[in-house]
């Protein structure tokens, strides 16, 4: 079965985006590769940030979600209330501040600084859950 083995994510900033999450994620410093800021994941899929935006076009903030452990996601919440950060349960922003327990995990939603809406949860949604949504 095929794998993503990347993707580009635009940004303003590649190394300040790339950095953010990286932090975040307690991962290595993004590595410069040509025009991108790579910010390399666990599971081999590179995230590669871009200040490239088509002419004529704007930046449209994206939703990425990252699925952690129980222990990456208190270190993250750490992180992120260290930095008091603003954060939300649900992906349209409503719930401010708390943390979402779908399916018997944990989950929470911010914003990078390009708006992109980073998520963050313990288990993969189940079917029955998606179809309540």
């Amino acid at each position: 079965m095929p794998s993503l083995d990347h993707t580009i994510v635009h940004s303003t900033d590649r190394f300040a985006s790339a950095r953010f999450l990286a932090d975040l994620l307690g991962a290595p410093e993004p590595k410069a590769y040509g025009p991108f800021a790579a910010v390399k994941m666990d599971n081999g899929v590179t995230l590669d940030y871009a200040e490239h935006v088509p002419p004529g076009k704007e930046l449209v903030p994206t939703h990425y979600a990252f699925l952690v452990t129980e222990d990456e996601f208190d270190a993250i919440l750490a992180r992120i209330e260290t930095r008091e950060l603003p954060y939300w349960a649900d992906p349209m922003h409503s719930r401010a501040q708390e943390i979402n327990t779908h399916d018997g995990g944990r989950g929470l939603y911010l914003d990078d600084p390009d708006g992109h809406n980073m998520e963050f949860l313990t288990r993969t949604y189940s079917d029955e859950l998606l179809a309540s949504l």
